[in-house]
């Protein structure tokens, strides 16, 4: 069935004005719009205000006249004033809405070239967002002007997926975010670049807080002010990146810092004080170890949030400040919630985008990425070449990547180390002795983090806490010293999955699907157990 073809297009109050018999001499776009002999509109939908009303009756009677065949429907609207754009779009958008659109029986071309310029953005939008349900359509005079010449149009389909050079574009553009918010490493963890993937897009789509949760050296700091700076460069915030770790604030000094204070406002309010919230207007306020923050200031903080408004201390007038809110935590903070140490109203205000970086212990592919590009900073801070032999980098990646190393500090650690190994690289050559001297450090380093985070190097927990007496009763002692060892892990662990795969860290590599979280669950089950029940 051959669609029928309809404009949707705005009276040119100059371009399609005109009176007499020269009026046909002149090109005027919205007439052109039927003077095509290969093109036939069946039907045009003709907006103009009021004022115009003698012009668009006009205009109707010339396009009958050259195209009898084409039905001319005049729709008046009401606009106090054609460049507002809130109101234009508005009252189109009412238009649109409804529309008897039929677009198995018509299509629609929505004409751009008259109007004013609000009106022709405003048409663009409503055919972007598919509340229009067709394609732009532009007109264009003849190069030299002839009377009765329609000049040319041009159809554009705003359905970016036909374009694959736009599509091309748009996904080098995203890659090269992926790229940057991973400084450039080519990290191999599947679990880690799916993450990343989703924070790129959250971090350039929304400007809700956002929480990182991890452990203690995870790269959160590192994130969130590259996620900052990857809004900066698409113009998206035009502050600065403000950052301030909780757990240096004590006291009054913590609602100061944050919320500003009054000349006088407490004994040493000398004077008047911003504050960091301030500060970061316009731009990221990124809180780290946000758990470590007062009651008090969890509740102005709230307020900060939601309403971007607050009270400097000693103050009796607000103050506003306009900052998306980054917030970084070692801390589980449900268990926080559970035991009124953090409010559960702002947990649920940061909760929307929350997000786990794992450690390094538990991205052990990632490890020589990682250690190649460590190698090239230190290597450019130095200012000279430094690079591993072969033999002793393999050395250092098999204990790196072993259980043994448990990276406790995680990236800090992994710098500290590759920038002892530059910095006393005879000739630039870090050699297997070197290495070898470096693990010696390592070990020591770790030597009562190991003895805490093996279990059997650990007292066996009591399972009188999480097992009733007469289940224990039935528990041979093999099994009651796996379960025991298993708890330990449990306890020492975040979630359910970094026990898991802390527990079987040899067996995983062995399988083709990977499910540490639940081979633990199951295993909890067999002795009636859950995670809850071992994890507190």
């Amino acid at each position: 069935m051959t669609l029928k073809t309809v404009v949707i297009g705005f009276l040119g109050t100059q371009l399609d004005s005109g009176r007499g018999a020269g009026r046909w001499e002149k090109w005027r776009p919205t007439v052109s719009l039927v003077q095509h002999e290969d093109t036939q509109v069946h039907r045009l939908e003709l907006l103009y205000t009021l004022p115009h009303q003698a012009l668009a009756d006009q205009l109707k009677q010339d396009i009958e006249t050259a195209s009898p065949d084409t039905e001319v429907r005049l729709v008046p609207l009401e606009m106090a004033d054609p460049w507002d754009f809130g109101e234009v779009y508005g009252v189109l958008y009412d238009w649109v809405k409804q529309y008897p659109f039929q677009p198995e029986q018509e299509r629609y071309w929505t004409h751009i070239t008259t109007g004013t310029h609000v009106a022709q953005i405003c048409m663009f939008l409503l055919t972007e967002a598919r509340h229009i349900p067709g394609v732009l359509l532009q007109t264009s005079p003849p190069r030299k002007q002839r009377a009765g010449s329609p000049g040319s149009y041009a159809l554009i389909d705003l359905d970016l997926s036909r374009y694959d050079t736009l599509a091309q574009r748009f996904e080098q553009a995203q890659r090269d975010a992926l790229d940057f918010l991973k400084s450039g490493i080519a990290t191999r963890n599947p679990h880690f670049n799916a993450l990343i993937e989703e924070i790129e897009r959250v971090a350039l789509r929304s400007k809700a807080p956002i929480l990182l949760t991890g452990p203690t050296g995870a790269g959160k700091s590192h994130l969130a002010r590259r996620m900052f700076e990857l809004k900066k460069s698409r113009h998206q915030v035009a502050g600065d990146f403000v950052e301030v770790n909780c757990a240096t604030l004590q006291g009054e000094g913590a609602a100061s810092t944050l919320f500003g204070h009054k000349k006088g406002a407490f004994t040493g309010a000398v004077s008047d004080r911003a504050g960091l919230l301030r500060t970061a207007h316009g731009g990221v306020l990124f809180l780290d170890e946000i758990g470590e923050l007062g009651l008090d200031e969890q509740a102005m903080l709230l307020k900060a949030v939601e309403e971007k408004r607050f009270y400097p201390m000693g103050s009796d007038r607000e103050v506003s400040s306009d900052f998306q809110l980054i917030a970084g935590t070692n801390r589980d903070l449900r268990l926080d919630v559970r035991e009124w140490r953090f409010r559960e109203d702002l947990y649920a205000r940061i909760n929307l985008w929350s997000y786990t970086l794992p450690g390094l212990a538990q991205r052990p592919e990632d490890i020589e990425p990682n250690v190649d590009h460590l190698v090239t900073r230190c290597a450019a801070e130095l200012g000279r070449a430094v690079r591993f032999n072969a033999e002793a980098k393999a050395l250092y990646l098999r204990f790196a990547q072993s259980p043994e190393a448990l990276w406790s500090g995680n990236f800090r650690d992994l710098a500290a180390s590759v920038t002892r190994l530059c910095t006393l690289a005879v000739g630039g050559r870090i050699a297997a002795p070197l290495v070898e001297a470096e693990l010696q450090r390592l070990r020591w380093l770790w030597q009562m983090n190991q003895a805490d985070g093996n279990p059997a190097a650990s007292e066996t927990v009591d399972l009188s806490g999480v097992m009733s007496a007469e289940a224990l009763d039935q528990l041979d002692l093999f099994d009651r010293l796996q379960l025991s060892a298993v708890v330990q892990v449990c306890r020492a662990s975040r979630t359910l999955s970094e026990a898991g795969r802390t527990l079987f860290h040899r067996s995983r590599t062995q399988r083709t699907v990977v499910n540490d979280a639940d081979r633990l669950r199951k295993y909890l089950q067999k002795h009636g157990l859950r995670w809850d029940d071992v994890s507190r």
